[in-house]
């Protein structure tokens, strides 16, 4: 079996080299900043994990991160990019995800008349690109996210056109929420839809176009500012919190790589681009075993046993526990997950999973059957009685 350093990558990392000397803060115009390096954030080492884990595994059903403001959340997914694999993307203009296998499999009618007219001149359809990460913007209206007619087009040639909304957009990527807790209601109805079915559907007059939307779903949140609606936190499949450093010497060296990065990012992420090659090859390597792995009985049992003793009554518990361990057994260059890797993942898919409210309300509703059962009982024999 092959040893694979993505995880030691993880809990290791460290700069090439200490803080010396800086040169003067640059105060002039924001230029294209590098993002701060993954391997950089110091500690969180549960988040960086969820979030290897659900780029390694999309079938994990996302990451949600959980923490008080200042913790590195949204510094660590807009860190991402760096490590991300790259992906077969449809060039559509529709925005309706054409591809060659659509016109292979069902013919030119299949596709929009664009990419109909693309295929007879024999231009491709797809092209092999990284995948992006997405951000929605928490003022993100429903048009904005679903698409909306294109008034330029509709005022100058008298015609209905729809342009893609940002889960178009997502398609094949990663789509991030901050503070998802504060989403408007409609907006995050039409987001969980497009995740559970991996397409939406907009009609707009006479049209109706469907786009695919399959994305890894990230939400962060502090929960000072309100809580995640549980049909909104059943979706997330890990759930990682973030909490401030315990040492005091983590903390300083926080404050030290923060103060690098404002003065000098280019060289904080040259320090860091040797373990950030080294990580991304790592996943790719993972990415590539995921298929190959299965999960055996003792680890199942391990699992399963475990679930039923929280009493969850969600069978995403199931799905993203062992969808997790599949990804941190390969990971480890793993073929077979052991009891080891579930226990190492179940932290993160089995938190939040419990609901005190509604184990009271099957409680009473226990109750009230049993109740029901025994006048039952006693009609049957009363009945029985008098014949």
């Amino acid at each position: 079996m092959s040893h694979s350093h993505l995880l030691d990558i993880l809990r290791g990392a460290s700069p090439a080299h200490k803080i010396l000397r800086l040169p003067a803060a640059d105060m002039g115009l924001a230029d294209d900043r590098e993002p701060f390096p993954f391997l950089a954030i110091v500690g969180q080492e549960e988040m960086k994990l969820a979030l290897v884990l659900a780029v390694i595994n999309p079938h994990i059903g996302g990451v949600l991160l959980i923490g008080s403001r200042g913790t590195a959340k949204t510094t660590a997914v807009r860190a991402l990019p760096d490590l991300l694999p790259t992906v077969r993307r449809s060039l559509c203009p529709e925005g309706r995800s054409c591809t060659e296998e659509m016109v292979t499999a069902a013919g030119m009618d299949a596709v929009c008349h664009a990419c109909a007219t693309r295929f007879g001149y024999g231009q491709p359809l797809t092209a092999v690109e990284r995948v992006r990460l997405v951000e929605l913007p928490l003022n993100a209206r429903l048009p904005d996210v679903v698409g909306s007619l294109n008034e330029r087009v509709a005022l100058e040639q008298q015609r209905v056109r729809l342009e893609p909304g940002i889960l178009a957009q997502a398609d094949a990527n990663i789509l991030y929420i901050d503070e998802v807790n504060l989403l408007e209601g409609a907006v995050m109805d039409a987001i969980l839809d497009a995740a559970a079915q991996g397409a939406y559907t907009v009609r707009r007059g006479p049209l109706n176009l469907t786009y695919r939307a399959r994305f890894v779903l990230i939400g962060s949140m502090n929960p000072e500012e309100g809580e995640l609606r549980p049909q909104l936190m059943d979706r997330f499949g890990l759930r990682a919190v973030a909490r401030g450093l315990p040492h005091s010497s983590d903390r300083y060296e926080a404050y030290e790589r923060a103060l690098w990065y404002r003065q000098d990012p280019q060289g904080l992420a040259a320090a860091y681009a040797e373990q950030t090659l080294a990580l991304a090859a790592e996943i790719d390597q993972a990415r590539a075993l995921l298929p190959q792995v299965q999960v055996n009985p003792a680890a199942r049992e391990v699992g399963l046993r475990l679930i039923e003793s929280l009493q969850i009554d969600s069978n995403r518990a199931e799905i993203t526990l062992f969808e997790a361990a599949r990804a941190y057994a390969a990971a480890a260059q793993q073929e077979m997950v052991q009891p080891p890797d579930v226990r190492a993942v179940a932290l993160l898919a089995l938190r939040l999973r419990q609901s005190p409210r509604l184990s009271e309300f099957f409680r009473a509703q226990a109750a009230e059957d049993a109740h029901l059962q025994a006048e039952l009982a006693g009609m049957a024999s009363a009945r029985e009685g008098g014949m």
